[in-house]
């Protein structure tokens, strides 16, 4: 016989005769009644729809479970009228010192479908998961809690689910690994699909799980029911419901794979009784061994020989990377030394060449420099290397292109290009660099210096702009130029913040990441989160608006809970900026732009963060100096003006 464990869980005479109270065990939860002068300590959960009877009341004799009313006996646990659907009982002392309850020795804990599936998940290198428990998600849960108990995964607990993807999504775009969100069935997954939206655009690999109803009453509309294989049809690279007879490992390789391989977003929806199915101790996790090959793909010799030829041809050739060439500057910049070619970044690819790089040009675009697009019109080739050629960018279709891309859908997308290489980005690179031989182009190092020298006055000037209504945005730029570590991970939010960042931000090791494609507002802050989590020994350094920070400013409180070394640099000129500015552009009255704040740094303070206000520019300095320092969440208010961008 098993021996009983006693655990006090009342202190003497903490319970009336006559009431019931919820009391725990351990892991256990139970009903604790005190009836006709006996202590009971019945199992707290109702067999029905799960009920916590200890928030019931005793009622004529009766405890009638606080849901839907159905009776227990309070002693015995027993349903009147002889059904079987009563409730198990634990022995109970009343000792001098309080109120104990026996429970005999744990049985070892069954093996699950979801220990199967986080395991698999584990074995695949995702280590970081943001989201929120709930009652529809709570079988997964307990199988990443033990997990992270290993020390294999750690999970981040967000104040919204929407942060939670953007946050997945930011730690893939700096990695290029997966990680996961996770949420409830109904609202929380919805929550879920601006940041997989943003991963899915941006071509980012995420996981995401998320909590549905019982599959028995899934269909006729039951509480928080979506049909979330339809909701998530357009976003998911791949994305299946887990049944009681599915290969429940084979499922999760299957997401990550696409979600590796797609570079994209995958999805497993889980019905709330699947998750807790025990299965055999020797059902085995699986992984990505034999699954996943190499993706360093050379180029075909004909596409290869076609762009040796025309780069030996010319004189003036320029480089253009963005955000698909991430992992593969070394060999980028190898080539462009050989070439003696500028090297201009999408929006998307700011920092991936220094900017006082003696070839470095910064931004092409609406987020650019004058250096970069000097020499865009200037060259007589374009070299370009994982870029979207979106609209933002503005890469002419006037001049020659080579462009090189590892999806050949990618390649001549929105109109012909010269040559299209179908290759990974570094392996063709690297190719170009080794066969290149003899070439015609010119040292543009000179001119590169020269154009970098005009553009540095021209910003130095914009420094000391002042209206009387706030900082610059060149002044806090090079403010943050001067403070940032050299090797921190910038989030970006989408506004004027962003475009003064691109313009007047001077990176040197930096990595830059952003909402793309999509340009959701209020990505800056929770992929601030993301950046943390993927590489907490950088400096984590979030830029916003006032506008984007409003979405997510509940994530303060995840900083300040996990300790996250994240510096915010938020520009606050009340109001939607960008908006007002397009609302002038296209001769409209400005209406709806204004924003009610509050004092943000106070706010900072209040949450447990560092929080520093900024009026002036003589104040920059110190104050980011400062933020930058603290070990923890902080933050920067700066008055900002919305016309001195």
């Amino acid at each position: 016989m098993s021996e009983i464990s006693w655990t006090k869980v009342l202190a003497p005479d903490e319970l009336p005769e006559g009431r019931v109270k919820t009391v725990t065990a351990g892991t256990l939860s139970m009903a604790l009644t005190h009836f006709e002068g006996k202590y009971s300590a019945l199992d707290n959960r109702c067999p029905h729809q799960g009920g916590p009877l200890g928030e019931g009341s005793i009622e004529k004799g009766w405890l009638r479970c606080p849901w839907h009313g159905w009776d227990f006996h309070p002693q015995t646990g027993k349903s009147p009228g002889g059904y079987d659907d009563g409730v198990p009982t634990y022995p109970v002392e009343v000792r001098e010192d309080g109120i104990y309850v026996g429970l005999t020795e744990d049985a070892p804990a069954a093996r699950t479908t979801s220990d199967v599936m986080v395991e698999t998940m584990v074995n695949w290198g995702v280590d970081s998961v943001f989201g929120m428990v709930g009652h529809s998600n709570l079988g997964f849960a307990e199988a990443m809690r033990k997990q992270e108990k290993a020390g294999k995964l750690r999970f981040y607990g967000i104040r919204h689910e929407g942060a939670a993807a953007f946050a997945a999504s930011a730690y893939a775009k700096l990695t290029g690994r997966p990680a996961a969100c996770f949420a409830i069935a109904g609202p929380g997954a919805t929550n879920l699909l601006t940041g997989l939206w943003d991963a899915h655009v941006d071509r980012a690999p995420v996981l995401a799980l998320t909590g549905q109803v019982d599959t028995q009453v899934l269909g006729p509309g039951a509480f928080q029911e979506v049909d979330l294989a339809s909701t998530f049809e357009a976003v998911a690279a791949w994305s299946q419901t887990v049944l009681h007879d599915s290969k429940h490992a084979e499922l999760v390789n299957l997401a990550l794979k696409n979600a590796v391989i797609q570079r994209g977003v995958g999805h497993l929806i889980l019905p709330n009784e699947v998750q807790e199915m025990e299965v055999p101790p020797c059902k085995a996790a699986s992984g990505p061994k034999g699954r996943v090959t190499l993706n360093t793909i050379a180029p075909p010799k004909q596409a290869l020989g076609e762009a040796l030829e025309k780069l030996r041809a010319a004189e003036r050739p320029v480089i253009i990377v963005g955000h698909g060439a991430r992992f593969s500057m070394d060999k980028i910049t190898a080539l462009a030394e050989k070439l003696n070619a500028p090297v201009l970044t999408t929006f998307k690819g700011k920092g991936l060449i220094a900017d006082n790089h003696p070839l470095g040009c910064g931004v092409l675009g609406r987020s650019g420099t004058p250096i970069a697009s000097w020499f865009m019109n200037e060259c007589d080739l374009l070299l370009v290397f994982g870029a979207s050629f979106s609209n933002h960018t503005g890469i002419t279709p006037k001049k020659p292109i080579i462009q090189v891309d590892f999806d050949p859908m990618a390649l001549g997308k929105f109109h012909a290009v010269d040559v299209p290489v179908w290759g990974e980005v570094g392996v063709t690179a690297e190719l170009l660099a080794k066969n290149l031989g003899q070439t015609r182009a010119v040292d543009q190092r000179g001119e590169v210096a020269d154009r970098r020298r005009i553009w540095l006055e021209e910003k130095k000037r914009r420094e000391v702009d002042d209206l009387g209504k706030g900082v610059n945005s060149a002044a806090i730029f090079a403010a943050l130029t001067r403070t940032a570590p050299e090797d921190a991970v910038i989030s970006v939010d989408v506004g004027n913040n962003a475009y003064s960042f691109g313009r007047y931000f001077e990176c040197k090791r930096q990595s830059v990441l952003m909402s793309g494609y999509l340009g959701s507002i209020g990505f800056g802050y929770p992929a601030a989160m993301g950046a943390w989590a993927a590489a907490p020994n950088r400096k984590s350094i979030a830029v916003t608006g006032d506008g984007g920070f409003g979405q997510y400013m509940g994530e303060v409180l995840t900083a300040v809970k996990y300790n996250m070394n994240i510096t915010h640099i938020l520009i606050n000129n009340n109001e939607l900026g960008k908006i007002t500015k397009e609302q002038l552009a296209g001769e409209f009255e400005i209406w709806k732009t204004g924003l009610k704040n509050p004092d943000f740094a106070a706010f900072a303070n209040n949450c447990g963060a560092l929080g520093i206000k900024v009026t002036k520019i003589s104040e920059l300095d110190e104050a980011m100096a400062r933020a930058m320092a603290h070990d923890g969440p902080s933050m920067v208010e700066i008055q900002a003006d919305a016309k001195l961008i």
